[in-house]
């Protein structure tokens, strides 16, 4: 934006500059020429009137020493002609000799007693020349006609001279006005750019974000204010719920944990017929209990990155934790486990990764059938400057899989596929969950198709040189 501003204000100023310059160039150049021709013609008339009683014969004087002078001084060519067209006079003589100039237009034209002005181009000298030609005549009577040429390269040279000079005003006008142009584009385009900065924030979460509101037009100093105001009214409102998802997670703790107690007392005091009743209640009080867990750690993850900074993480080290936790549960289930870090290291937050792998794990075993494999591996993902950018962290089953469109909707709260046992999970949050935790150690969870069928989880972070 601050570009086209300130091409807009240089275009602005080129097209006052060319309305204001161009005319004044153009009238300056007839304004020359005019006060030549008029300079021609005074000259004309009196060096007539200096020869006139020599070519009436009344006294004889000798013209080509006034014609050589008056070149001298001026530069211009002088032509006297008699009243038959003969020359009596010329300043530069193509040849020796009288000749006589009747045939030529100006002159012809004079001895009429008419006065003519024009301009033609010589090739002999190369230029274009201004002429004037003017009648000798006393009491109606023609004697003969002067002629006045001029070059007009020393006017052409005058009005060049000019025209650089215009040239040179309109490059400092436009310097100037580039110089004033970029600093209104900066005064109007930095609450611009500082508000599109503070949008960007306030988008990826950061709600505390406002925007100044001290600089700039008074419009864009408003639009600033509010801004603000309604970041402030979403930050008002997304606390509260956040607020409230967490009081409420904290306090039905409580009361699930005395529930699930006082189910598992009555285990001995109740009858067979019962018991199958009893044993669900007691699971649908553990699934209810874990849809809290995950709203309480759902809720903190909206909140942002924790304080605690990211750490070196030993892939190796970490995801051979991870299945040595999960083994006793894959086994029981005739599931097996394949951990493989590569040798790698992921920047992250040592709780988030465990955090993320814990619930993709519990997924893969909810949707493994029996005798298959879960795959645990890293590998190196992007590149940048021809060295890896970031680790992949895989988690493939060999479940019956997702459509497109239920992994497109998988990362949504609540949803669940319907095809997994349910057994480990099932609240709907667990992928809504790991997903979050993942930007906020600035990478990212996706859901693909696995080789053969199932599901390939990946997750990737930045990748960290080894220790």
């Amino acid at each position: 934006m601050r570009r086209r501003l300130l091409l807009s204000y240089l275009a602005l100023t080129v097209l006052v500059l060319a309305a204001l310059e161009i005319p004044l160039a153009v009238s300056y150049s007839q304004r020359e020429r005019e006060r030549l021709e008029t300079n021609l013609l005074r000259d004309a008339f009196t060096l007539a009137a200096f020869v006139e009683d020599s070519l009436e014969g009344l006294r004889p004087i000798d013209e080509q020493v006034l014609v050589d002078g008056y070149t001298a001084r001026t530069g211009a060519r002088v032509v006297i002609v008699d009243a038959n067209g003969v020359v009596q006079a010329d300043s530069d003589p193509p040849s020796e000799g009288q000749r006589s100039f009747v045939s030529r237009p100006e002159i012809a034209e004079a001895l009429e007693q008419r006065i003519v002005t024009g301009s033609r181009w010589s090739d002999t000298l190369g230029t274009e020349l201004l002429y004037v030609a003017v009648p000798v005549s006393s009491g109606g009577v023609i004697h003969g006609a002067v002629r006045l040429s001029y070059s007009t390269a020393q006017i052409d040279e005058q009005v060049h001279r000019y025209w650089l000079l215009l040239g040179a005003i309109a490059a400092v006008s436009l310097a100037a006005a580039a110089g004033v142009g970029t600093l209104f584009a900066r005064w109007v385009t930095r609450p611009i750019d500082e508000l599109r900065r503070a949008a960007a924030a306030l988008g990826g979460g950061a709600l505390e974000t406002r925007a100044p509101v001290g600089s700039g037009p008074p419009e864009l100093r408003e639009l600033a204010r509010a801004f603000n105001a309604t970041a402030a009214r979403l930050e008002q409102l997304v606390g509260a719920q956040r607020q409230f998802v967490a009081d409420a997670s904290h306090q039905l703790r409580t009361p699930l944990t005395a529930l699930r107690l006082r189910l598992e007392m009555m285990e001995n005091h109740i009858d067979e017929v019962a018991a199958d009743d009893l044993a669900g209640a007691t699971r649908e009080v553990g699934r209810l209990a874990r849809l809290v867990d995950g709203l309480l750690t759902l809720a903190r993850a909206d909140r942002g990155p924790d304080a605690s900074a990211a750490e070196v993480l030993s892939l190796d080290e970490l995801l051979g934790e991870r299945a040595a936790a999960w083994e006793p549960i894959a086994t029981e289930r005739g599931i097996r486990l394949h951990a493989d870090g590569a040798g790698l290291t992921a920047l992250a937050t040592p709780d988030h990764l465990m955090q993320i792998l814990d619930n993709l794990l519990a997924n893969a075993l909810d949707a493994a059938p029996s005798g298959s494999t879960i795959e645990l591996r890293a590998e190196p993902g992007g590149r940048s400057d021809g060295h890896p950018a970031t680790v992949a962290i895989h988690v493939i089953d060999q479940g019956p899989g997702l459509t497109p469109e239920q992994r497109g909707r998988a990362f949504d709260r609540f949803w669940r596929a319907g095809t997994s046992r349910d057994e480990l999970g099932g609240s709907g949050l667990g992928l809504s969950i790991a997903s979050q935790l993942a930007r906020a150690d600035h990478g990212d969870l996706t859901l693909e198709e696995a080789p053969g069928g199932g599901i390939d989880a990946v997750v990737r972070l930045p990748l960290a040189p080894p220790r």
